[in-house]
């Protein structure tokens, strides 16, 4: 247990680094310009976004049996162990959102320069929420159709962040499932399409740095217990002693 822990809470501690950062400078979303990055960011965040984050999923589930290679019961239970924790995270988060009621950074902004209530906005049912955002950003100029229409679709509470639930709870799975067989670069691109995915989430007016920071700590807490359990019901986690030999004789 203690390995899987430091393995993990270095990985939080990674994922901290730059909602922190950013909530300490001060930084504070305004609107801007469309550009390159901006959409790019758009799409980095789509993958979380349903139906795409089932895709994701799926897509990583095959990637993390792939590179254990467990038998088959045990694989069985292993994709069940990290979806299942996934879910867990999503729950989790829509249950402490209902509860704390923290408005979204474009609401705040609506509410500044549109005259929106964001106490009336949020007892809407969801489709109106969305209905008005539309009609209250329809001439404005500076803010691309496509994040026009994210905003529409993303009309719920923003503490915590459930795409950085998602995303960061895959890149901890990643450091705690796959580093002990070496599968560094996996861990290294899942760790980076993470970050990404909280930046969008930032840059898009959809959170705020400390809904990043609490869905970090809270995928940490999950994903932990996850890899514990996997490691007890599935196997062990670390190169089989063939392999070790094989790599021990690659290595100078």
């Amino acid at each position: 247990m203690y390995k899987i822990s430091r393995r993990t809470t270095f990985g939080m501690l990674l994922l901290l680094i730059m909602p922190i950062g950013v909530w300490l400078s001060g930084w504070q979303w305004q609107p801007g310009e469309s550009n390159a990055i901006l959409k790019g960011l758009f799409w980095m965040t789509e993958t979380v976004t349903n139906p795409w984050g089932i895709v994701s999923s799926v897509v990583l589930s095959a990637w993390v049996l792939w590179c254990l290679r467990f038998r088959l019961k045990p694989a069985i239970l292993l994709l069940l162990i990290m979806n299942a924790t996934i879910l867990a995270g999503q729950y989790t988060k829509s249950f402490i959102k209902e509860q704390v009621q923290e408005p979204r950074p474009y609401v705040i902004w609506l509410e500044e320069h549109h005259g929106l209530d964001d106490k009336a906005f949020y007892e809407l049912k969801r489709k109106q929420r969305g209905e008005m955002v539309t009609a209250l950003i329809a001439d404005e100029t500076q803010i691309p159709g496509w994040l026009k229409r994210h905003w529409a679709f993303e009309t719920g509470f923003a503490f915590p962040s459930g795409h950085t639930m998602f995303a960061a709870s895959w890149a901890l799975l990643a450091i705690g499932l796959l580093w002990p067989r070496r599968h560094y670069k996996t861990v290294v691109i899942v760790f980076l399409w993470a970050m990404g995915v909280m930046a969008s989430r930032l840059l898009l007016g959809m959170h705020w740095p400390r809904d990043l920071a609490m869905a970090t700590v809270l995928s940490w807490l999950l994903v932990t217990l996850a890899t514990w359990l996997a490691q007890r019901v599935c196997g062990p986690l670390t190169l089989p002693p063939a392999e070790q030999k094989e790599v021990a004789q690659r290595e100078p």
